[in-house]
């Protein structure tokens, strides 16, 4: 049951960083290696509570498919996207933002547990943790990047 966990301070008002989080569009601007699409549920704009999305990608050469459903939502601070049908056992993916001084610390915190019992847990430690861990981390720099871009073009 890995979690992997990451914060990144965003020179950018929360909402901004909110909004871009939960765009169907910027995942998959983000999740472009993986050629990651969104094919039903919320296909575009932004995501709302109660909303699903069915995510369709290639992952270690397999074409997979994935749906998650946001549980909660506290505008513009939290909200959480849960797995009703994909690869993962489950998974909890919280996305947290506070108002800074500066702009905003945005948090992620992604609680999964692998398929496949004892396979599943070698997995994590050999190379899915890792895995996951850099799909985030560049997802979040891509929602810095615009957000950051958007502010100094409105500046």
């Amino acid at each position: 049951m890995p979690l992997i966990q990451m914060s990144l301070m965003i020179h950018a008002p929360t909402q901004l960083c909110f909004d871009l989080s939960r765009s169907i569009d910027i995942h998959m601007q983000s999740m472009s290696q993986t050629g990651e699409k969104a094919v039903a549920g919320r296909t575009g704009g932004l995501i709302e509570l109660g909303e699903t999305v069915t995510w369709e990608a290639v992952h270690f050469g397999v074409r997979q498919r994935l749906t998650a459903r946001i549980t909660e939502m506290e505008a513009p601070r939290r909200f959480v996207d849960e797995m009703v049908q994909g690869a993962f056992q489950r998974f909890y993916h919280v996305h947290e933002f506070i108002p800074q001084p500066e702009g905003t610390l945005m948090l992620d915190s992604f609680d999964y547990t692998s398929p496949l019992g004892v396979l599943g847990k070698a997995a994590d430690r050999l190379f899915l943790e890792r895995y996951m861990t850099r799909l985030l981390r560049k997802r979040n720099e891509i929602i810095k990047r615009i957000a950051e871009e958007q502010v100094k073009s409105t500046s």
